[in-house]
């Protein structure tokens, strides 16, 4: 089970740093690196529902030009809008 785990995540931070968008994939790559470690189960599996998003969505949330997500946990969203990439 823990090896599971282990390599959901790994796939789950390599579906984040490819997305499509360089700019996409620092901020959500960044945004995946710093929290996957403290997310359980339900939180990696909203993680990979969220990543399934297009860029221009999540980049219209980020912005706060969207307010929630559909299927999409609000403290979820609340997370990732509070994320501060940094270099």
């Amino acid at each position: 089970m823990n090896n599971d785990i282990e390599n959901l995540k790994k796939r789950l931070i390599y579906r984040s740093q490819y997305r499509g968008t360089k700019e996409m994939d620092k901020l959500i790559g960044s945004f995946v690196k710093s929290n996957i470690n403290n997310f359980n189960l339900k939180q990696l599996q909203d993680l990979e529902r969220f990543l399934s998003i297009d860029d221009d969505t999540l980049y219209r949330l980020y912005n706060n030009q969207l307010e929630n997500l559909k299927d999409i946990s609000q403290e979820f969203i609340l997370l990732y809008k509070s994320h501060i990439y940094k270099k």
